[in-house]
């Protein structure tokens, strides 16, 4: 990791309207603790620990608290995402991934739909938008890893800098709705809609591609966080892409379900590009009262945006051979 952050302080940044590194995603992140990690001792685990002496049941804190499990880029060009390292290892493989053995394997060229589409046929909707979307695991999921042997943390189920989804390998799905066009949510208003109801003005997650219909950029690149981390939380997706998910283990370790709109339970959001922000919420504000919208503040001036994905864990520590049982004092989260 040092040696990519070294080649990327040298990279010519000419031309990348926005930009973040990985020091950046690691210094906003801890900016953010104290708000997004929500810390809190929940209740109690139990083990057996079994020796030459005989068997002792042992307890150990169960804790609960928010990990930055991925860092969720949205932006225009393949091969560009706005940070750095990312941009810098991946780009190139991202490009010629999606000109040469995806394009060949299908029936059109894959090629970046970049911006916006209106005024450029007749036919064309308004406000319509494209943008490529990737899922990283987080700079900081090894720390939570080294730590969690002490008790007080629990380790994210993310591995650092891993391309958990790149749209433009998923070009099929991502570019062409298929076939998530096919989906009940794609086709019935009001179904797994991002914002307060009974007037949404955000949008649907469904279909989960780069295609969305919204005058506010900003609120049409969380869309776009949003349906890459509905996809990556889940197994079974008609995607090209990894899982972020993690088995209940022995009782040491109780990972996060799939992410849903509007459910702080599942995950929050916090913006790094492009502007910094310390607090974590979930999309969907109602802005409708207010003199600006949500996205006011929050243009970047070449369309790149990203975001931390902080998700809730529960786990307590190993204390012996075999997990008995455990009690909650609290609910969590």
């Amino acid at each position: 990791m040092l040696i990519v952050t070294a080649i990327v302080c040298w990279l010519p940044t000419t031309g990348m309207s926005g930009s973040l590194t990985t020091p950046q995603i690691v210094t906003r992140t801890t900016a953010a603790t104290f708000s997004c990690l929500r810390w809190k001792p929940i209740g109690m685990c139990f083990w057996l620990r079994c020796s030459f002496s005989g068997c002792k049941v042992r307890s150990s804190l169960k804790i609960g608290h928010y990990n930055p499990d991925l860092v969720v880029s949205a932006y225009n060009e393949i091969g560009g995402n706005p940070w750095a390292e990312i941009r810098a290892t991946l780009g190139l493989a991202q490009k010629t991934a999606a000109t040469g053995i995806v394009g060949a394997l299908l029936p059109f060229t894959v090629g970046s739909s970049g911006h916006r589409t209106e005024g450029t046929r007749g036919r064309d909707h308004r406000n319509l938008a494209f943008r490529e979307t990737d899922a990283i695991g987080h700079p900081v999921s090894t720390a939570s890893a080294v730590l969690a042997p002490l008790g007080l943390v629990c380790p994210s189920q993310t591995v650092p800098l891993l391309p958990y989804f790149q749209s433009s390998l998923d070009a099929l799905s991502w570019r062409r709705e298929v076939p998530e066009s096919l989906y009940p949510a794609s086709l019935v208003p009001g179904l797994r809609e991002v914002g307060t109801w009974p007037v949404y003005t955000w949008g649907s997650v469904y279909p989960r591609t780069g295609w969305t219909t919204q005058s506010d950029e900003a609120k049409a690149a969380a869309l776009n966080a949003q349906r890459a981390g509905d996809i990556v939380t889940r197994v079974g997706q008609p995607h090209l892409y990894l899982p972020v998910i993690g088995s209940p283990g022995s009782g040491k370790l109780w990972p996060p379900g799939p992410l849903t709109e509007g459910d702080s339970r599942t995950g929050d959001w916090q913006m790094l590009l492009p502007r910094a922000e310390s607090t974590c919420r979930v999309f969907g504000e109602n802005d409708l009262a207010k003199l600006t919208s949500w996205g006011g503040g929050k243009v970047g001036s070449g369309g790149d945006y990203a975001w931390n994905l902080w998700r809730p864990y529960k786990c307590c520590r190993r204390r012996g051979q075999w997990f008995l049982f455990d009690i909650d004092w609290v609910s969590y989260p």
